[in-house]
């Protein structure tokens, strides 16, 4: 009796870490859902949006200019921000405010991109921190699944006049 309990304990636990093993490997490497808060993506993301990340970009190195990002924070290393790739290594970039007077110009660093929030007046981003390295993107946003009337591929930056092609 003990021996057939034990037996299936084991077999419980056995399936219990394979198949996490499995969900694990999905999330990081394939992708998973995500809620995005905060209203620096607005308009493109809403606050409390629900999107699909993929996660095989970042390993394969696809990551383009324009794209969405998951990003762990330089700030905060225990949570994760949503921003747009503005630039990749070697582009120039606009490290000013739109409000500011004078714009000054950076070349973004060997491994590092640019990020930047849609709602420019309204986003903490590389202007603040400065180039992210690329190690800390998690994943590209290719799919807003909530809400349903916004279902659908992500719409281009509203801001499309700061990518800079020198």
């Amino acid at each position: 009796m003990v021996r057939h309990v034990l037996r299936k304990a084991f077999r419980f636990l056995g399936y219990t870490v394979q198949y996490g093993c499995i969900a694990h490997c999905a999330f990081e490497y394939l992708g998973g859902i995500v809620v995005c808060s905060g209203p620096s993506m607005e308009p493109t993301i809403q606050n409390s949006d629900i999107v699909f990340s993929e996660n095989l970009s970042r390993h394969f190195y696809c990551i383009r200019k324009g794209d969405i990002v998951i990003v762990k924070s330089p700030n905060d290393p225990k949570s994760n921000i949503c921003k747009r790739v503005i630039g990749l290594e070697g582009d120039k970039v606009c490290t000013s405010n739109p409000s500011d007077f004078l714009k000054s110009h950076s070349y973004v660093p060997k491994g590092h991109v640019w990020l930047e929030g849609d709602n420019l007046r309204n986003s903490t981003d590389s202007r603040c921190y400065g180039p992210v390295p690329y190690g800390l993107i998690r994943g590209r946003i290719c799919l807003k699944i909530w809400p349903l009337n916004d279902f659908g591929f992500l719409r281009a930056s509203p801001n499309g006049h700061r990518f800079l092609d020198d």
